[in-house]
C-alpha cells in the first residue's frame, strides 16, 4: 500500500534539484562568459559604416524610418506614396544586404 502512495506523489524535490541545477548552470555561464564587447563595437561601427555606403538611398530611408523612428510599413507606404509591398521588398533588400556585408563582422 506504501508503494502505490510513493508512486502517485509527485516528486517536488527532483524538480527543485533540476530548477537548481540550471539556475547554476546559467549562473556559471554568466560567470565565466568571455566579454564580447569589442566584437559588439566592432559589429556597430561596420552596420553604421554598412547604411551610409552601400544601401540605396531608398533602402537607407525605409531602415531609417521602420528601424530608428519606429514606423510601421503602411506608415512609411503613406508617407512615400507607394504600396505597402513596395515599402516591404525595399525592407528585404536592404536587410539581405546588411546581411552580406556584416557577416564576417562578428
Amino acid at each position: 500500500m506504501a508503494a502505490a502512495n510513493y508512486h502517485n506523489t509527485p516528486k517536488k524535490s527532483l524538480i527543485l534539484r533540476d530548477n537548481e541545477f540550471m539556475g547554476d548552470l546559467a549562473a556559471w555561464e554568466r560567470a565565466n562568459a568571455g566579454d564580447n564587447d569589442e566584437q559588439l563595437d566592432r559589429l556597430r561601427r561596420n552596420l553604421q559604416k554598412v547604411r551610409e555606403l552601400e544601401l540605396t538611398e531608398k533602402q537607407a530611408e525605409a531602415v531609417h524610418l521602420y528601424y530608428d523612428l519606429g514606423l510601421s510599413i503602411p506608415q512609411i507606404a503613406q508617407e512615400r506614396g507607394v504600396h505597402k509591398s513596395t515599402v516591404s521588398r525595399t525592407l528585404a533588400r536592404a536587410r539581405e544586404r546588411l546581411k552580406r556585408y556584416l557577416q564576417y563582422s562578428w
